[in-house]
């Protein structure tokens, strides 16, 4: 990144805790102690992958790839010249090229294959790539169909190749943080979370620009179209896939995904929610699309119910918050901050304003001589603030990528495999469905399906 050029996340990241930093001591957190990927590897583990997809999330990705240890890039397909030209100027190399992703499974010097094409791709790629005998970074959301999940799985496991989803909080070292934390149980009974991502830009809408020179002749339009209902050339949904329902999970399938992968890793929910009950609507961005510009879903978790919003009428701090009856965990893009509870027992003053003063005071003496005072010296505070962050510069994106890489030598189940890929898609899943249908959503684990 050009120091004339910030992306998204790395403008939010720079904003948020502003005011905390001269009101309190921060603790940077330590990439290595915090278990992040090897960042070495030998010259006989060198990993030769291909890009399938390279648009915007895919240039990003064969970033992250090309800046792990060992590795190296050798092909791409994608479905548009220009990104075929484009992912060439990324890698800084020659590459074999083709708008035909088999011929990229064909070839024995790939190991692994970086999958960023839209969600109605995904499955069958994941598929196909197994079987060619390729290990697999797939984009998020994992699926577009909920009975994809359950193929994807089949496939793994069949051919014992690795799956890793790419939604990378459960890489990032605020996560893992979030997590030690909440399994030591300093949170007490969790029974709420709270999370949303918001944007206010034609961008943060999926309103991409169109190439000058996007045709039938430089773009694979059928091709593209998969196995969505046919239609004439357009390039808005090409290049704005996002907007439209044949090919994208809208908004849960592109921000959702990554607030349900870091409370389920912070969490260890391995399952689906219970029950989803969404509402939005299209307020704003109403041209060309079907996707609404706002969804907010209540979920029903066996322990806890979670709140999710996405709204693109309106820029906010992104954040997570998680409310235990001993304490608050926030987590705002790169900054960590736990706060305790008031849980020491304390004398009531609000309730017993309308009793009599002796009554009162028979009270207090009662509560006093119920609860003594502590010995000196052991005396126990309410903990302040605690607030943690990422070291400046810190990418968890490029973690993610080394968890994949380091997957692919040792053979080791990556956290965000294809199971856990599947319950995090099947709650997109659930969000888009209550609200498309108005109605509640409940998932039967038995049929594998949702129910309304």
């Amino acid at each position: 990144m050009s120091s004339n050029q910030i992306n998204r996340r790395e403008f939010m990241r720079r904003g948020a805790g502003t005011a905390a930093l001269s009101a309190a001591n921060i603790t940077i957190l330590n990439p290595g102690a915090e278990g992040a990927s090897p960042r070495t590897a030998s010259p006989g583990d060198r990993i030769r992958f291909a890009s399938i997809g390279t648009g915007v999330r895919g240039c990003e990705i064969l970033h992250a790839a090309l800046s792990c240890p060992g590795t190296e890039m050798v092909a791409v397909s994608d479905l548009y010249d220009g990104r075929l030209k484009a992912a060439q100027e990324h890698a800084k190399k020659e590459l074999f090229t083709t708008k035909d992703y088999r011929a990229i499974l064909d070839r024995k010097d790939v190991d692994a294959v970086l999958i960023a094409t839209p969600d109605h791709w995904h499955a069958k790629l994941v598929e196909d790539s197994t079987a060619a005998g390729k290990d697999v970074y797939c984009e998020k959301p994992m699926t577009h169909l909920v009975e994809e999940g359950f193929r994807i799985i089949d496939a793994v496991k069949r051919t014992s190749r690795i799956l890793q989803v790419g939604s990378q909080r459960c890489s990032s070292i605020v996560y893992i943080k979030a997590k030690e934390i909440y399994d030591s149980g300093y949170l007490g009974q969790v029974t709420a979370i709270e999370s949303s991502i918001d944007r206010n830009d034609a961008s943060g809408a999926w309103i991409y620009p169109i190439p000058p020179d996007a045709s039938e002749q430089t773009i694979d339009w059928n091709t593209f179209l998969g196995s969505a209902p046919k239609r004439p050339f357009d390039p808005k949904r090409f290049f704005r896939w996002r907007c439209y329902q044949d090919y994208s999970e809208g908004l849960p399938g592109d921000l959702y995904v990554h607030i349900l992968t870091g409370i389920h890793f912070i969490t260890g929910i391995t399952a689906p929610p219970l029950r989803a009950a969404a509402m939005g609507g299209l307020f704003r961005w109403r041209e060309d699309r079907d996707q609404p510009d706002l969804i907010w879903t209540l979920y029903e978790y066996p322990n806890f119910r979670v709140s999710v919003r996405c709204n693109l009428n309106n820029e906010s701090p992104e954040y997570t918050r998680i409310f235990g009856t001993k304490g608050t965990i926030e987590i705002k893009n790169d900054l960590l901050t736990v706060t305790a509870q008031q849980t020491e027992p304390q004398p009531e003053g609000y309730s017993i304003i309308g009793w009599p003063e002796n009554l009162r005071a028979e009270y207090f003496k009662s509560w006093a001589a119920e609860h003594p005072q502590p010995a000196p010296g052991r005396y126990t505070l309410m903990d302040e603030s605690h607030l943690l962050e990422a070291p400046a510069g810190y990418d968890y994106e490029r973690d993610h990528m080394n968890y994949f890489m380091d997957s692919v030598r040792t053979r080791k189940t990556p956290v965000e495999d294809a199971n856990f890929g599947n319950n995090t898609a099947i709650a997109c899943h659930m969000a888009n469905y209550s609200y498309f249908n108005k109605t509640i959503a409940t998932w039967d684990p038995a049929a594998r399906k949702i129910k309304g």
